[in-house]
């Protein structure tokens, strides 16, 4: 790793540093690096609500930097495929990249690196759930790609996305015909105006190498499904299924005359 990526990845450096803003500290907390330059990423973070009624122009939105996101995302989940499933063949790469760059699975990624939290919108139209859009979550993860790429680089840009990945993404899962539970999940709560699902790491146990993790996932304050696996991934679609098969057995019940 060169001396400029070792920089990005070490964490805050210490001594006097200026002082940072809101929106900074949080991204950067999101990010586990320390932002080189924010100019980029501001724009990355920031919705076209803002360009109503401001001196501003689109190109100072998201909008821009998601296009080029898009190619560079592309780029960089194909390399990942690339390198993990080497016996696979075209048409398998090929499927599942469309999976992981399709809007839904870059929304999940979004909501959980918590990009919701940091997006910028205007005023007319805060508090009207334009941050937990899954178009929006999707637009957002892409341009802050861009925008990783454009400040720091395509190895960082690399590294960041191949982590979120492999810390929100199970790619045999995706890849299989196995239902990805967590978007099945997402997509009920958006569609009948929701909160979000929460996931939240109740306990673990066994050594280091033979770990079995035990998780929750909550709806609007409530647990609607627990869940057990031996990462953190299996365990949250596991906790995910339960909450739909509880969901589908409700929506059935529901749907019987009286």
């Amino acid at each position: 790793m060169s001396g400029r990526n070792r920089h990005h990845w070490s964490g805050f450096l210490s001594g006097n540093e200026p002082e940072k803003d809101e929106f900074i500290e949080k991204l950067e907390s999101i990010l586990s690096f320390r932002v080189s330059e924010d100019t980029h990423y501001r724009r990355a973070l920031r919705h076209r609500s803002l360009v109503d009624g401001e001196d501003m122009h689109l190109s100072e939105t998201y909008e821009r930097l998601e296009f080029l996101g898009d190619a560079v995302l592309d780029l960089i989940a194909t390399e990942i495929i690339f390198k993990s499933f080497p016996q696979k063949d075209e048409g398998f790469l090929t499927k599942l990249r469309a999976r992981m760059v399709r809007g839904d699975t870059l929304a999940e990624l979004a909501y959980g690196l918590g990009l919701n939290t940091v997006l910028e919108v205007g005023g007319h139209v805060r508090d009207k759930g334009i941050e937990l859009s899954k178009s929006v979550l999707a637009d957002i993860f892409e341009s802050l790609v861009a925008a990783i790429y454009l400040s720091e680089g395509y190895k960082i840009a690399y590294s960041f996305v191949e982590k979120i990945y492999s810390d929100q993404i199970d790619l045999e899962m995706l890849s299989g015909t196995t239902d990805n539970y967590k978007s099945l999940l997402l997509e009920y709560t958006q569609a009948n105006q929701l909160p979000l699902p929460r996931y939240k790491l109740v306990s673990e146990e066994g050594p280091g190498h033979d770990k079995t993790f035990h998780i929750t996932v909550s709806v609007d304050g409530s647990i609607v499904g627990e869940g057990s696996g031996k990462s953190k991934k299996r365990a949250e679609q596991a906790a995910a299924k339960v909450a739909c098969d509880d969901i589908q057995n409700i929506d059935t019940d529901n749907s019987r005359p009286n």
